[in-house]
């Protein structure tokens, strides 16, 4: 079933730059092609890619939309004619090539997931791009399993609040990284055993008398950097890395012979390039093993702040600002 869709409100920006470049036009949405759904939003995500996109850095893939926005959550208005797992009606929560920042999206139907159950929109777009990054690099790749012990830098933001929250309840210790007293704080709340202040104290020493210089079987890493090779020094004999962000910077000097040694991996990925079968399986495993979490109460994603679509800018520069405990989302009513 395909509608016709009046012109829509959308954000934009001409030329790459800070967030006042950012501005909200009207524009037609594409025709629907196979496989896809037309999602009505009712809120949208905000999120590290949509800052690097915005600045130039992370360019759309080829055949994705232009527009910001990788994660929504509004109402089935229309499914392509060999879509038969969602109906119009549905309420869902997507993982989106691009085009979130809008009133209406085009997005795989293998990519969307139930609100879960209680869940309002706004709680449920703040789900895909974090639990699909989280359950594919840490779970997937990384292969963390109960009785393990995972480092999470950055754990009081989006991801690291997933990832604390994900490995605390399926049966992980969990010891994070944060960058003030307060975060320390929230984290713990989440689930973390142990909380370490970058900004007061190098991680290394810490981690290894908390695991008895044993080390930490996973580390999810979204700073690069100088950070790398402080990890390598707190891994466990075959630890396994993800690198998932370059918050620190995008080169690092590493010792070679260390990961020799401890038989270490290290591995890492970007979500939005990969297929939409790669991306399909990541939410077939979510829906079996997570979702039940979601909709139980187990597991919370924290709403830091709520921005009207229009206020898009100061979004943007509130995420920047490094000030966000949980998720900044847009609301699109």
């Amino acid at each position: 079933m395909t509608i016709n869709i009046p012109p829509i409100k959308h954000v934009t920006f001409e030329q790459p730059g800070d967030a006042q470049v950012m501005k909200i036009i009207t524009g037609a949405l594409p025709a629907l092609k196979q496989g896809l759904v037309t999602i009505k939003v009712h809120a949208a995500g905000v999120n590290g890619p949509d800052i690097k996109q915005r600045q130039g850095a992370y360019p759309a893939p080829e055949g994705a939309s232009p527009i910001l926005g990788l994660e929504v959550a509004g109402e089935v208005i229309a499914v392509a004619e060999d879509v038969t797992q969602w109906q119009v009606g549905d309420h869902v929560c997507a993982l989106v090539p691009g085009g979130g920042y809008a009133q209406f999206v085009n997005t795989f139907a293998e990519h969307c997931l139930p609100v879960p159950t209680g869940w309002s929109f706004i709680q449920a777009a703040a789900l895909p791009e974090t639990f699909f990054t989280v359950w594919g690099n840490v779970f997937m790749r990384a292969k963390l399993t109960a009785g393990e012990t995972i480092l999470i830098h950055g754990a009081s933001g989006g991801i690291g609040s997933t990832a604390v929250q994900l490995a605390h309840h399926l049966g992980a210790k969990v010891l994070a990284t944060t960058s003030s007293a307060d975060k320390a704080e929230y984290c713990l709340g989440l689930g973390a055993a142990h909380v370490i202040n970058y900004n007061e104290q190098c991680f290394v020493e810490p981690i290894l008398a908390l695991t008895h210089n044993k080390g930490v079987d996973v580390v999810l890493d979204m700073a690069g950097g100088e950070f790398i090779n402080k990890n390598i020094k707190v891994m466990a004999m075959d630890g396994r890395m993800v690198s998932i962000a370059m918050q620190r910077g995008l080169k690092a000097t590493v010792d070679i012979f260390r990961i020799m040694t401890k038989r270490l991996t290290w591995t890492g990925s970007t979500l939005r390039p990969q297929s939409v079968a790669a991306k399909a399986e990541i939410a077939a495993q979510l829906h079996q093993h997570v979702w039940p979490l979601l909709s139980s109460g187990v597991i919370q994603i924290p709403i830091d702040k709520v921005f009207p679509l229009s206020e898009v800018v100061s979004a943007h520069q509130y995420m920047e600002s490094g000030a966000h405990k949980g998720k900044i989302v847009l609301s699109v009513e």
